[in-house]
């Protein structure tokens, strides 16, 4: 029997030509017919409209934005464009694991946010080290420690990404609009409101595959310290709305 819960796909590409066809296909093949995929592209310069259209899949919903307006901004565009019960997050360049819709979808509907594991992908083949064999991965036994988690994500070590996130619609509206202020890590945006409402489940299957290239949006390459602490201060703002934010879901 089908899930009767719609899912919407939540999507911001750029510059994606080389990947986004076969992510696309990934999460195709799990989605349920009155699913959807709300595709935003920030004013690609390469055919990754093209290869999308090319796709041909009546649930794909495009949505081209006349100005490049940065990721941040363009994943909200696309929570807000869509009309599912459950809001998956997608990014352009990854891999769907089995079965991804269906356990973040259950987890969501259960708490508010779901947030799981994921695997990283280099050149098409895992890594050696994943993220879910490190000492920082999500455990579902701390879904709950609000602060805990939140300490977490100020120090830098809460595995919280965007691509392995799922919202429940009820959350929208403490979650958009996003602070005028949050330049970079929509993700972690997402994650601290669910845990300052203490809306956040954690699930330890990797749900999807993260590839790992030079023009990933999100560098992990070390920042600087002037920039560094302007995210932690970021951060903390994030913390403090997301509180104030929280009573709306009273």
């Amino acid at each position: 029997m089908s899930d009767p819960t719609r899912v919407s796909v939540c999507m911001a590409t750029y510059n994606g030509a080389e990947y986004v066809e076969h992510q696309l296909r990934s999460i195709l093949e799990q989605l349920e017919p009155d699913d959807e995929v709300i595709v935003v592209d920030d004013a690609s310069a390469d055919a990754t409209v093209a290869v999308i259209e090319a796709v041909g899949d009546s649930r794909v919903r495009i949505i081209r934005q006349k100005a490049n307006r940065g990721y941040v901004r363009t994943f909200e565009a696309a929570l807000l464009a869509a009309e599912g019960d459950v809001l998956l997050l997608a990014d352009q360049d990854d891999e769907w694991v089995p079965g991804r819709r269906d356990a973040l979808v259950e987890s969501a509907r259960a708490t508010g946010v779901a947030a799981s594991n994921l695997v990283l992908l280099e050149s098409g083949e895992p890594l050696r080290s994943p993220i879910t064999g490190r000492p920082w991965r999500l455990r579902a036994s701390t879904s709950r420690h609000r602060l805990r988690n939140e300490l977490r994500i100020l120090a830098g070590v809460a595995p919280y990404f965007g691509c392995a996130m799922a919202v429940r619609r009820d959350m929208l509206p403490a979650i958009t609009p996003f602070p005028a202020f949050l330049t970079e890590s929509h993700d972690l945006w997402i994650a601290t409101v669910a845990n300052a409402s203490g809306r956040m489940s954690h699930v330890e299957t990797a749900t999807v595959r993260r590839r790992i290239h030079e023009a990933n949006a999100s560098s992990s390459r070390p920042r600087g310290i002037r920039r560094a602490l302007a995210s932690r201060w970021m951060l903390v703002r994030a913390w403090a709305e997301a509180r104030r934010r929280a009573r709306m879901l009273r």
